[in-house]
């Protein structure tokens, strides 16, 4: 039974379904997956076409709006909008730590886990959406991995589609992690060398704190224990469009005088686990290497074997010399799970996940040369999650397919950009630009 209520300017509806686990044994084991229906307030009653809305990632529940926040608000203006919870995140059968042990042991938790990709997430929207618009199709508004799914719905179900908004996530269609990782580098290292730029006394605060934790690998106050890596990791900040501003905030006051002698203060130490946790997320782990499977080959843990092919990212070399500690950002390695207590009970799983080799191909390259559903996306310039030149050769691989190229927004465009983004995209969409 759903269950509608309100909040300012919109009415809610807590929507559940069930779907098969596997869609291509639809008579055996089922999973549920859950989604906000959200409408006007003055439309709850009106008959308006669908907008569907997945959430980047991998790993993250659909955001939690409040109102008509960000772009919910001018997509309000013409849909009825449904926040999807993709299968293992927010309120979908979560996959974390405590729900994965239901499955077994680490082999029927990895067996499990691969059919939590772009595939699997694409067929559950289509068993959904009869139940939702009676059959219509619904137009699709992607976000980073929800982009990388939309590809996969103009591939796999483009009869599904009224049409297809892409925002920061137009993928590879035939990488392998490693060309992924390879491209990815540098553009980690620009992103790092116009922080330093902005905040060139930032580039002192990091080796100080990059050499203290090198010499005691503190453990913060949640058990995540801090290594270098891992401090090197706050980089992902870079890729927001505040990112820079918060990253130079939180080493500002990184040291505190104790009776002790200096250390780590208690206020870095808190946001700084806050920032590096998996504990909310931690599908975003376990599969983000396995959203660039294809090929039949493991991904073998990518980020980790192609950073060796980038020594300027050794943070260790760079405290013996007088170099900048680079940031890192956007890779999942190996130590994330002895380092995070949220992931070390699925080492093994993640483990096993990186040797995989039976990734089935995400998108058909045929099918998108002829693809006839209006499409639209915006390409954010030097975006540090995906590469630029990657998203663009995909959108000349697309029928049809309009992009917006900007640097005016970083890969949060949609949500800083907000009402703007969306509306660019709908008039792209619509021919009307």
């Amino acid at each position: 039974m759903s269950l509608s209520y309100r909040q300012p300017g919109v009415v809610l509806t807590d929507r559940c379904f069930t779907v098969p686990l596997d869609h291509d044994a639809p008579d055996g084991e089922t999973i549920e997956l859950y989604a906000r229906e959200v409408v006007a307030s003055g439309k709850a009653d009106a008959d308006l076409p669908w907008l569907l809305y997945l959430q980047g990632g991998p790993g993250f529940g659909a955001h939690r709006f409040i109102g008509k926040q960000a772009w919910l608000g001018r997509a309000l203006e013409d849909y009825r909008v449904l926040l999807l919870d993709q299968r293992g995140t927010g309120a979908s059968t979560p996959a974390n730590r405590q729900t994965l042990p239901l499955r077994g042991g680490p082999r029927e938790q990895a067996d499990y886990l691969t059919r939590f990709r772009a595939d699997s997430i694409v067929r559950d929207c289509e068993a959904v959406r009869p139940q939702v618009t009676g059959g219509a199709p619904w137009t699709v508004l992607g976000q980073s991995f929800g982009g990388f799914c939309t590809v996969n719905y103009l591939s796999t179900a483009p009869e599904g589609l009224r049409a297809a908004l892409i925002t920061g996530g137009l993928p590879s269609l035939d990488a392998h992690a490693d060309d992924v990782y390879r491209a990815a580098y540098p553009r980690i290292e620009r992103k790092v060398a116009a922080h330093y730029t902005r905040y060139p006394q930032d580039v002192e605060r990091a080796r100080r704190i990059a050499e203290y934790v090198l010499q005691h690998e503190p453990v913060l106050p949640g058990g995540y224990r801090l290594t270098v890596e891992a401090f090197q990791s706050l980089g992902i900040l870079l890729g927001g469009g505040e990112g820079s501003h918060r990253l130079h905030f939180l080493l500002e006051n990184a040291f505190v005088h104790t009776p002790g002698g200096l250390a780590l203060s208690d206020a870095f130490q808190e946001e700084v686990q806050t920032l590096l946790s998996y504990a909310g997320h931690p599908l975003y782990a376990l599969v983000h290497e396995a959203i660039y499977g294809q090929d039949g080959r493991p991904t073998a843990w990518s980020a980790e074997r192609v950073r060796a092919e980038f020594p300027q990212f050794d943070a260790a070399k760079a405290l013996a010399g007088d170099g900048p500690v680079l940031f890192t950002g956007e890779s999942v390695h190996p130590w994330m799970f002895d380092t995070d207590p949220a992931l070390r009970p699925l080492r093994d799983t993640a483990h096993l996940l990186a040797e995989h080799t039976g990734w089935t191909p995400l998108y058909d390259p045929a099918c998108l040369a002829a693809n006839e559903v209006p499409a639209a996306a915006a390409v954010y310039h030097d975006d540090m999650y995906v590469d630029t030149g990657h998203a663009l050769r995909t959108a000349r691989a697309i029928r049809g397919l309009r992009t917006w190229v900007t640097d005016e927004f970083e890969h949060d465009g949609v949500r800083a950009g907000g009402p703007r983004v969306l509306d660019r995209l709908l008039a792209l969409a619509r021919d009307e630009v």
